[in-house]
């Protein structure tokens, strides 16, 4: 962690930005497991998946704060405390951070509290206009969507973002 989070820090500053981010976005994508593994594995009953959850936090520039990954059937707002915790013990190395960008699966006032009063952090939530379909381009929410592209090897030049 300490080689991953000074990396970090070096690609912000030579990105011209503060070594400590001020603000993140948290995101969980569902991924189907390997046949016969039947550890850490749930149901995503949204996504109709069998398999592990990637809850992912990220900075502005898309660089990977922290991971948490667990049985598909835990929650957004149970997952996203947990990913947060490990994020706030990160002290230093997040000692500006103040706002986390959310969809709307964290949304929620117990969630909301809970990031205000353990983290001290403020919760913003970024929804999709109601009428449309496909894929929109969401502001801050997109830098993480393009971090799971990266992670999945899929190029995010191909995919418009």
């Amino acid at each position: 962690m300490k080689i991953h989070d000074s990396l970090r820090e070096w690609v912000r500053i030579e990105q011209e930005r503060h070594p400590s981010p001020s603000e993140a976005i948290i995101d969980s994508q569902s991924v189907k497991s390997a046949a016969m593994v039947s550890q850490s594995v749930g149901f995503d009953a949204g996504k109709k998946i069998k398999g592990r959850k990637r809850f992912m936090t990220v900075d502005t520039l898309g660089l990977v704060l922290r991971v948490l990954v667990t049985a598909a059937d835990v929650g957004e707002r149970s997952g996203g405390k947990q990913v947060l915790k490990r994020v706030k013990q990160s002290n230093q190395k997040i000692s500006r951070l103040t706002t986390i960008w959310v969809d709307g699966g964290f949304d929620g006032e117990p969630f909301m509290q809970w990031v205000m009063n353990f983290c001290r952090w403020i919760v913003q939530v970024v929804l999709r206009p109601e009428q449309t379909k496909g894929f929109v381009l969401l502001k801050k929410r997109w830098v993480v969507e393009r971090t799971y592209e990266k992670a999945n090897g899929v190029s995010a030049i191909g995919q418009g973002l």
